[in-house]
């Protein structure tokens, strides 16, 4: 493809862009008016100005297949340390440990993987991604049900995350398929999918096993991924086209050697870091927390439950709205309300008197937390080229894996050293800063989507 500028005839305050691509001989015509920024956001790609007849499709099968697959690696969470037991470790503090350890193992496996697997997308198709990680995560999670020790089982969900990725996958497929001025309603209807089935699949795990077994349960959940994979196979239909390899004066990721838009991305992969360091610092001291106040119920670990759904149901609620205000809106807008909003809530949090106080804070946690991410993905989409949006994605999700494991190490180092309320006013403190941050980013440049015409 290529390019030439000229003043437009008809508008003299515009650019005119022709574009020739490699298939025809006449250019099509785009105006710029010139009160963009040229470099604050690239220039679409063919990709970018194809038609999208199907997008909504695809996203609908997306969203039917994170919720299955998020379901089924959910439900089986509840059973880890009884299947542990029953794999003959019977030391309480050898399950706790095998627990932990073969717990994080998946997502340690699929943080390190995102990139391999994003960059793979966008030179193969995304599609393909999501054929893959359904598939693997369904082969891999019926073998969980045949281990018989429990390094097995291990090594078992180690590959179920080196080969997982299914909702990381649709995230990329979604936003790079979705028309840009949908992108940031796209992601959240997307992520009300995720959510959910991270709400109904401990549930399910508490139900199933109890009707067909333990072995049976990890049987049901690869099914519940079977079923994703064949949606997925016959009913997604992907425009991408496989990128064609690099010359040799260039490189994958080239826009990483350009200035604004490799700046704004890095910022929004700390901003990533940062929410998931500061969510999952809280998470772990939850139920000491609800302990130490007054409660209406000696169920605490009930109220604990409670009290961490309520998050995830506000932002299963409110997902879709938060990403269409930042559509409309400006998502830099979207990200520094959310991050100022939660800041407040969680400093809140940290001097609740009662049970009901903090339920009802975190309730509202979970609706200013459900605007970040549809924002942080489409402020990445909207700043890289659509042929390694893949990447650069995968490259989001592992920073975010990092948040995921430093968060919960950090909350429990300042529990033990200042108390309970110290980790919110931490956590609260870490929420500002990445407000700050976005602050310094908007003083510096408008944000492509507002500016656009």
């Amino acid at each position: 493809m290529r390019a030439q500028f000229a003043l437009c005839p008809g508008h003299p305050a515009t650019i005119r862009m022709l574009v020739w691509t490699e298939s025809c001989t006449r250019p099509f015509t785009r105006c710029i008016p010139d009160d963009v920024p040229f470099m604050t956001t690239l220039p679409n790609t063919p990709e970018d100005l194809a038609p999208h007849a199907a997008w909504k499709k695809n996203l609908y099968v997306c969203l039917f297949g994170s919720f299955t697959t998020i379901l089924a690696m959910t439900l089986i969470l509840p059973i880890l340390p009884v299947y542990i037991q029953n794999l003959g470790v019977t030391d309480p503090q050898a399950v706790v440990s095998w627990s932990g350890w073969i717990f994080s193992i998946t997502f340690l496996a699929a943080g390190i993987m995102a990139p391999l697997w994003g960059r793979f997308a966008d030179r193969y198709g995304r599609k393909l991604i999501l054929i893959r990680a359904s598939l693997g995560m369904a082969i891999g999670i019926a073998l969980i049900g045949c281990a018989q020790t429990v390094w097995q089982l291990f090594w078992l969900r180690l590959l179920v995350g080196l080969l997982g990725g299914y909702a990381s996958g649709a995230t990329i497929l979604v936003a790079t398929q979705t028309p840009r001025e949908h992108t940031g309603w796209a992601v959240g209807v997307l992520a009300s999918g995720t959510l959910a089935g991270n709400l109904l699949g401990p549930l399910v795990g508490g139900i199933v096993p109890a009707l067909l077994g333990i072995r049976l349960t990890f049987f049901v959940a690869a099914g519940f991924i079977l079923i994703a994979f064949f949606c997925t196979a016959f009913m997604i239909s992907e425009t991408h086209k496989p990128r064609k390899p690099a010359q040799k004066n260039e490189t994958t990721y080239s826009f990483w050697r350009s200035g604004a838009q490799r700046n704004l991305v890095l910022l929004m992969l700390l901003a990533g870091t940062l929410l998931m360091f500061a969510n999952m610092s809280v998470e772990p001291i939850i139920t000491l927390y609800l302990a130490s106040l007054h409660t209406l119920t000696d169920q605490i670990p009930l109220l604990a439950g409670i009290a961490m759904s309520a998050t995830a149901f506000g932002s299963m609620l409110f997902s879709s709205r938060a990403g269409r205000w930042g559509d409309r809106h400006g998502h830099l807008k979207m990200l520094m309300a959310s991050f100022v909003a939660t800041a407040v809530l969680l400093l809140l949090q940290g001097f609740a008197q009662t049970d009901w106080q903090f339920i009802a804070l975190r309730f509202l946690m979970g609706m200013t937390l459900c605007g970040i991410m549809p924002a942080l993905t489409a402020m990445i989409r909207h700043n890289v080229p659509a042929d390694t949006a893949g990447g650069v994605l995968g490259y989001a999700t592992s920073t975010q894996y990092a948040g995921l494991v430093l968060g919960p190490l950090a909350g429990g180092w300042v529990a033990n050293q200042a108390g309970f309320t110290a980790v919110f006013v931490m956590t609260g403190m870490v929420m500002l800063v990445a407000a700050a941050l976005l602050l310094r980013q908007m003083s510096k440049t408008a944000e492509p989507d507002a500016t656009r015409s």
